[in-house]
C-alpha cells in the first residue's frame, strides 16, 4: 500500500512548494530498527532535510536515556525545552548528546513548552516528542517522509492500521474518540486522531501557526488550526507506549474539559492569532514565543 493511501490526506490539494531541492528518500539507510509496535522503520530521517526535533520536558532525568537512544540518524537539531525540573533533566540530557540545545521555559506547561521550542527551531521541518517516552522516536523518518512528499503537517494516529497504544485507558479513548468526532463535523476534517502529542510539520507553517494555550489541549488547538488554515494534512501511524518512570500531570476529565473548551471556542472564531517574536539573544539559547495562557484570536483567516 502506497504512503498516499496508509496516511489519508486530509487537507486542500492546494499545489505545494518542493520542501528543499535535495531532499529525498530514495537514499535513506535500510530499515535496522523496530517500532514498538512491531513496525520495521527507517534508522536515518530522508536526506536533505534539516529536522529540528523539539521536546518539552520537566523532571524526565529517568525517561530521556530511553527517548536518546531511540532517536534516528541524520537529525539537524535537538531542542530539550526544560519546565524548571528539580531532577537532572538538563544534565542528562547533555551527557547524552552534548549539541542538544537546552531551553528554560519561561512559561508554564506543555502548550507554551512546544511554542518556545518551535520558535528557536532552525530546520526545515519540526517535529515535537514528548520526554516520557511514550511517543517513539524511531518513527520521525516516518513523518518527514510525508513531508517531503508533500504535506505541510503531519499528525500522528494511534488508531491507523500499523497504529495503536498500550498505554490509553477506556476513559481517555471514549472521550478522544467523542472530541475527535465533534471535531470532524465542525471543520469537516477526516481525523482519526485528535488528543495525540506526536505532530511534524513545515517550518514554514509558523509564519501562520500559533501556539497560544498552556496546556496538554494545545495538540487539539494545533490539529484545529491547520485545518482552518487549508494546508494539506496527512496522518502517520504511530504506537503509544506507557511512560516509562514517573507520572503523567494529564488528568482525563479536567483536560478533556479544556480540549472541548478549544474546539468550540476555535469554531466561533473566524479569526486567529498573528505569529509573534521576541529579539533573539545571542548569549543565551532562549527564544520565547507569547506567554500561554487562553486562546484569542486576533487576525482573520486569509
Amino acid at each position: 500500500m502506497s504512503s498516499e493511501s496508509r496516511a489519508g490526506r486530509l487537507g486542500s490539494e492546494r499545489a505545494l512548494r518542493p520542501l528543499e531541492q535535495g531532499a529525498t528518500r530514495e537514499a535513506r539507510p535500510l530499515v535496522l530498527m523496530h517500532g514498538a509496535g512491531g513496525r520495521e522503520l527507517p534508522v536515518a530521517v530522508p536526506a536533505g532535510v534539516r529536522v529540528s526535533v523539539v521536546i518539552p520536558a520537566r523532571n524526565e532525568a529517568a525517561n530521556l536515556p530511553h527517548v536518546f537512544a531511540r532517536l534516528p540518524e541524520g537529525l539537524h537539531e535537538i531542542i530539550v525545552v526544560d519546565g524548571r525540573s528539580t531532577d537532572d533533566t538538563v544534565e542528562v540530557a547533555r551527557r547524552l548528546y552534548p549539541n542538544v540545545r537546552i531551553i528554560h521555559q519561561q512559561g508554564k506547561g506543555k502548550g507554551n513548552a512546544l511554542a518556545e521550542g518551535f520558535a528557536s527551531c532552525t530546520g526545515d521541518v519540526i517535529v515535537m516528542i514528548d520526554a516520557d517516552r511514550s511517543t517513539d522516536p524511531a518513527e520521525i523518518p516516518l513523518f518527514v517522509e510525508q513531508i517531503v512528499d508533500g504535506a505541510d503537517y503531519a499528525k500522528g494516529s494511534r488508531f491507523l492500521p500499523d497504529g495503536g497504544s498500550s498505554d490509553i485507558t477506556p476513559i481517555r479513548r471514549l472521550g478522544n474518540a467523542f472530541l475527535n468526532g465533534i471535531v470532524n463535523l465542525l471543520y469537516g476534517t477526516k481525523y482519526t486522531d485528535l488528543c495525540y502529542g506526536y505532530n511534524a510539520f513545515r517550518r514554514s507553517v509558523l509564519d501562520s501557526l500559533v501556539i497560544d494555550c498552556d496546556g496538554f489541549e494545545v495538540e487539539t488547538l494545533m490539529n484545529i488550526r491547520v485545518a482552518k488554515l487549508g494546508i494539506r494534512i496527512a496522518e502517520v501511524p504511530s504506537f503509544e507506549s506507557a511512560r516509562l518512570y514517573g507520572e503523567s500531570s494529564l488528568r482525563p476529565v479536567r483536560d478533556g474539559l479544556r480540549v472541548l473548551r478549544v474546539v468550540l471556542q476555535e469554531r466561533l472564531r473566524k479569526t486567529m492569532p498573528v505569529p509573534r517574536t521576541t529579539g533573539r539573544s545571542e548569549s543565551e539559547d532562549i527564544f520565547v514565543l507569547g506567554e500561554g495562557g487562553p486562546c484569542e484570536a486576533r487576525v482573520e483567516v486569509v
